[in-house]
């Protein structure tokens, strides 16, 4: 499936935020980088092992590579969905392994867990764009 008009809206808010977000993170300072280095690192221990200015780096290259994919409208909607997807379950598997971001019930968001738990809606954004079949 390529590129359908009724993809655009999905796409441009989605990608523009996200390309917004990366290129923003270009010039991260080393405590800036160190503090979502250890966000993620609690989801994803491998982080931990880099150099936080190193993961800085590669967190601004993914959500500048994620976002322009998605503006991008020779990039087919699957394509651009499935990588949305891969970007958005890590930001909810971040929310969910770490604690202090949900309540007891391990669902609901913390004062702290807000500004992650809205990211639910880029899962939704991607499953539309995986799940949208043309109609014969």
């Amino acid at each position: 499936m390529g590129f359908r008009p009724s993809h655009v809206p999905l796409r441009l808010t989605t990608g523009a935020f996200i390309l917004n977000s990366g290129l923003g993170k270009t010039s991260l300072d080393e405590g800036s980088a160190g503090y979502l280095q250890a966000m993620a690192s609690k989801a994803f221990p491998q982080f931990s092992q880099l150099e936080a200015q190193q993961f800085g780096k590669v967190l601004a290259a993914s959500e500048i590579a994620v976002g322009s994919a998605l503006l991008a409208p020779f990039i087919p909607s699957r394509l651009a969905g499935l990588g949305l997807l891969a970007f958005s379950a890590g930001m909810m598997t971040m929310y969910f392994r770490t604690p202090e971001l949900t309540q007891e019930d391990g669902v609901r968001p913390t004062q702290d867990g807000t500004s992650v738990a809205k990211d639910i809606w880029m899962v939704g954004i991607a499953l539309a764009l995986l799940l949208d079949r043309k109609k014969k």
